[in-house]
């Protein structure tokens, strides 16, 4: 399933592969890979690009979305390389919606805070938790559709999860997420893998960079060691096995979702 990588860091302290290509050249089929951003603000969209290209298949996605038709993950949904999404928002693609409606596609939606404490505990090493979000709902009890049959039936159903009291109060098991890769996108970082996400870009990409066995960073700005305040990293390159700097027109290809405008006078 897995490939050799063409270009392999000169060292293990530098991180940084010749291209978005050689760093996901041996994502395989099958593969799990949990994804950073929200929306598609902070999304890896280059290294998305070079999935789409490498032709991996059979992909099971963590995400907080899927991207919209036309962009992000959502070129990977058109090309029916994803076979199961795990997402906490799902609204803004419509093939998405047909693709689970007709029995395309396996999705397990979560409620976005367990979602991204699930991928802090994967990170961390933490197996499980427990967490009040769900309970009396059908996150904890089952029967939520995960796949359908085509035909407007069930296909596989999420299972009943674990409830324990704490102090009077109901709360449900939920365990943590790591996955066999990570891709994110970094506004700066260096050669040793030490990112920085600005603003609101930091989303769910630092939670996404612990979970994943081999972390791939794309990197807006790349810096020399010693460059980045070791007080303004965000995740520490101890996290991040490959990085991969960005043409400065890659950098500036951005996507908004909706243009929302007021009239003026």
């Amino acid at each position: 399933m897995s490939r050799a990588i063409p270009t392999e860091p000169a060292s293990r302290l530098n991180k940084v592969v010749a291209s978005a290509a050689c760093a996901v050249a041996d994502i395989g089929v099958g593969a799990s890979i949990s994804v950073g951003g929200f929306g598609l603000n902070g999304i890896p969209s280059v290294l998305i690009a070079a999935l789409l290209e490498a032709g991996a298949s059979e992909l099971r996605i963590v995400s907080n979305n899927c991207g919209v038709d036309g962009w992000g993950l959502g070129l990977l949904l058109a090309a029916g390389r994803i076979a199961r999404m795990t997402s906490s928002y799902v609204g803004e693609n419509k093939e998405f919606e047909r693709q689970f409606l007709h029995g395309e596609l396996e999705v397990e939606l979560i409620p976005q805070g367990t979602l991204a404490e699930r991928l802090r505990a994967g990170g961390a090493g933490i197996p499980a938790f427990y967490t009040p979000a769900g309970v009396g709902t059908q996150v904890a009890d089952g029967g939520m559709p995960w796949r359908y049959d085509g035909s407007g039936g069930i296909a596989v159903a999420s299972p009943a999860k674990e409830t324990r009291e704490f102090g009077g109060r109901d709360y449900v098991l939920e365990r943590g997420i790591v996955t066999d890769f990570a891709l994110v996108r970094a506004s700066v970082g260096d050669r040793h893998g030490n990112l920085v996400f600005d603003k609101s870009t930091r989303n769910f990409n630092p939670l996404v960079a612990t979970a994943g066995r081999i972390t791939i960073a794309e990197v807006e700005h790349l810096v020399e060691p010693g460059e980045i305040d070791p007080q303004a990293v965000h995740t520490p390159g101890v996290f991040v096995q490959r990085v991969v700097e960005l043409t400065p027109e890659q950098a500036v290809d951005k996507r908004i979702e909706r243009h929302t405008t007021i009239a003026r006078g």
